[in-house]
């Protein structure tokens, strides 16, 4: 792995004397009242300010502000003007961009594309407070406030959407959203160590256009500079290995093979081409440009692969897209944060509470995680639909115990309404604190996608041991009463440590457990990069074995997906006799929404497996499309809802399964119709969609109806 400085170690900008900020100012007289006549830093948010470690926002705040800078926040301004960007004044090194901690399409908009009522990032929840696209048009409004200030855009928004990507609200391929905000540069992944890095060059005198080799940024240059390879990948030969990997028992590294001196011009070699290790670090690989892959939904697969394959930090290259008449360039991800760097970030002065001038405003968002602690970042997973590897990486990042339980001593000490309950110990996911590869030099050379698909790598550490002693201590707190586990629980590692799984079951689970299997069919499992059903029994066995030893009743309650690629009419079928036979009932469903450059968005755009080789003669993938089918997929996943009768009926009799319409426990149907259901439910229906939006559906839940409901806690 490559070195990185250490975000602690730097000299502090002189304005370090200002001392710390109760809150980032938000106004003028929060300036006045700290002494500044200017912020250094501006940063612009579409979620309410909540100075809390789970807001994006507030952690680089904060951080900027451990440097010796000098931090305000416009959050969620009013973008019909530039006036509001400009409250707090033309500030001495940049303005930082964000959606918020959401993708601002995704939090307005349904997975079939209904407006959002309601925003829980917000004050009183309200929708309606953040523009479509917020990055782009916040960065416009800064651009017609200060025309000559450098805009560095950055979070979710920015991070899924640095090169041509499908955007699903308009059915079409869009350029990189660097270059529709204008702005100078894009951050992607968790951006400390990048802002870091470019706020101290900032105020060492550099320029932004000379910021060119930050790690995890991406900018627009005209030409190739002199003196880098570059790897034609415009085609589909398959991104293969580019020099033989490194043996990690070595007892001595390769020799160094000459490099062409700078200024000889640039060396192009086709993309199956070896390019020897010591020229890793000036190669790029040349994808598919903007205009071929919006052209071409093969290409766009193509494209999605190379920039899935380029992701280890370990042995990425930097990318080359063409937008145009210039490339939007994607320097390799940026270098994982250590333990100690991990303890700094999340010790910043927080006030663990929205802004005051919120007043006694319920920001639902807030509401939820106030009592929970992130003990981790990443995910080695590789799920396809999901953008945790796009966005944090692969490589779990993790806190150290000491770190956690000062938070968890914090939160009992100071956060308002506290009563004894952490609601949460997790991250990402809730059980891969601590777990990595067994050799830092077969993780900097790996290329796999996932470390648990399609089985467990043997070279990954799946001990839980470390996560089962923190539990302990953090229960055995004075005034912890309880300490919940909400994160998603991978129940194929957690199954490797039968003891963490009795811990989880025993102490950590209030009489329900979400877990994700998502589907139960080969067909779009494999699709989703996900464990068969056998794991989702062999945990639930575990599960309830542990729960009886202590006495408790307890159940699982299974999240699927409808409509993910891969998933044809039978596997809903299959699905919904399965949730039938084992007494489950979905109160809310989850279709899949193809965000921006998950690989199964690639596949819902291209029809092709970017998880393999891409190629025009094979790997089709059955996809779901159209609102009819994706209500169909939903229907199955709700079958015992009386208003889906008549489509699933329907359905039924074409796939030529009648037998399954009828009154008896075999049947998923009745032949009958309840009055007011069905037809007149979807006039009723239709009706209520013309007159406006519709609400925020909630999550996906399950009502297990094969047994009793087990009391709360």
């Amino acid at each position: 792995m490559h070195a990185a400085p250490d975000i602690t170690r730097y000299r502090k900008h002189w304005a370090e004397r200002f001392g710390t900020a109760p809150f980032l100012p938000m106004s003028r007289v929060e300036m006045d009242a700290l002494g500044w006549d200017s912020c250094d830093v501006i940063l612009v948010t579409g979620d309410a300010y909540v100075d809390l470690p789970s807001f994006g926002m507030a952690i680089i705040g904060r951080v900027l502000e451990g440097q010796g800078l000098r931090v305000g926040v416009i959050a969620q301004p009013d973008w019909h003007s530039a006036e509001p960007f400009a409250a707090l004044g033309r500030p001495n090194l940049f303005f930082g961009i964000t959606g918020g901690n959401m993708d601002s399409m995704v939090n307005r908009y349904t997975a079939d594309r209904r407006l959002r009522s309601d925003d829980a990032y917000t004050p009183g929840g309200v929708g309606g407070r953040r523009p479509d696209r917020s990055v782009i048009v916040y960065a416009q409004r800064v651009r017609e406030a200060f025309k000559d200030v450098p805009i560095v855009i950055g979070g979710i928004e920015a991070s899924l959407r640095r090169i041509a990507h499908f955007d699903y609200w308009s059915e079409k391929v869009r350029r990189s959203v660097l270059l529709d905000a204008k702005a100078d540069l894009l951050v992607y992944g968790s951006g400390e160590r990048q802002v870091c890095e470019i706020a101290h060059r900032l105020a060492a005198g550099e320029s932004i256009d000379e910021l060119t080799d930050v790690r995890g940024t991406a900018f627009v240059r005209k030409t190739l500079p002199h003196g880098w390879i570059e790897i034609d990948s415009t085609h589909l030969d398959a991104p293969g290995p580019v020099a033989p990997h490194p043996d990690p028992y070595a007892m001595a590294p390769p020799a160094s093979a000459e490099r062409p001196a700078a200024g000889e011009g640039e060396t192009v070699v086709r993309f199956v081409r070896r390019v020897k290790n010591a020229d890793r670090d000036r190669s790029v690989i040349r994808m598919p440009s903007y205009e071929q892959v919006s052209a071409d939904p093969v290409l766009y697969a193509h494209a999605s692969r190379i920039l899935h394959l380029e992701a280890n930090p370990g042995n990425a290259r930097a990318l080359a897209q063409r937008h145009g008449d210039v490339d939007v360039w994607l320097n390799p991800p940026p270098i994982p944060l250590t333990t100690a760097e991990m303890d700094w970030v999340y010790e910043r002065p927080y006030q663990r509470r929205p802004h005051p001038s919120y007043g006694e405003a319920n920001i639902p968002a807030y509401k939820m995680i106030r009592f929970s602690v992130a003990i981790q970042r990443g995910c080695f997973g590789g799920c396809s639909f999901c953008s945790i590897t796009e966005h944090e990486g692969r490589i779990i990042q993790n806190r150290s115990e000491g770190s956690i339980l000062r938070e968890v001593e914090d939160i009992r000490d100071r956060v308002p309404g506290f009563t004894g309950v952490i609601s949460d110990l997790g991250g990402p996911t809730a059980n891969m604190y601590r777990l990595a590869c067994r050799s830092r030099q077969i993780e900097s050379a790996c290329r796999r996608p996932s470390c648990v698909y399609p089985g467990i790598c043997p070279n990954l550490d799946t001990d839980h041991a470390p996560l089962v002693r923190l539990y302990r201590k953090v229960r055995e707190l004075p005034g912890i009463r309880k300490v919940l586990i909400a994160s998603g629980v991978r129940y194929d590692l957690a199954m490797q440590s039968p003891e963490y799984v009795r811990e989880l079951a025993q102490h950590h689970t209030g009489g329900y457990l979400k877990i994700a299997p998502e589907a139960i069919s080969e067909g779009p499992l494999s699709m989703m990069m996900k464990p068969g059903i056998g794991a989702y029994y062999r945990f639930k066995e575990l599960f309830e074995r542990y729960s009886r030893e202590a006495g408790k009743e307890q159940y699982l309650i299974p999240y699927f997906i409808a409509a993910h690629p891969g998933t044809s009419e039978e596997d809903m079928l299959e699905l919904a006799l399965w949730l039938k036979r084992n007494g489950f009932r979905a109160d809310q469903v989850q279709a899949f929404l193809p965000s921006p450059m998950a690989s199964a968005t690639a596949m819902y755009h291209s029809g092709k497996n970017p998880l393999k080789r891409v190629s025009r003669a094979g790997g089709d993938v059955r996809v779901p499309k159209g609102l009819k089918v994706r209500r169909l997929h939903k229907a199955f996943l709700r079958y015992h809802d009386p208003n889906n009768w008549p489509m699933l009926r329907e359905a039924l009799r074409r796939m030529g399964r009648a037998d399954l319409i009828g009154s008896g426990k075999q049947h998923l149907v009745p032949a009958y119709q309840p009055p007011g259901t069905g037809a007149a439910h979807e006039g009723r229906r239709g009706a209520r969609d013309a007159a406006g939006p519709g609400k925020r559906p909630a999550p996906f839940r399950t009502q297990h109806t094969g047994l009793p409901r087990a009391p709360r806690r």
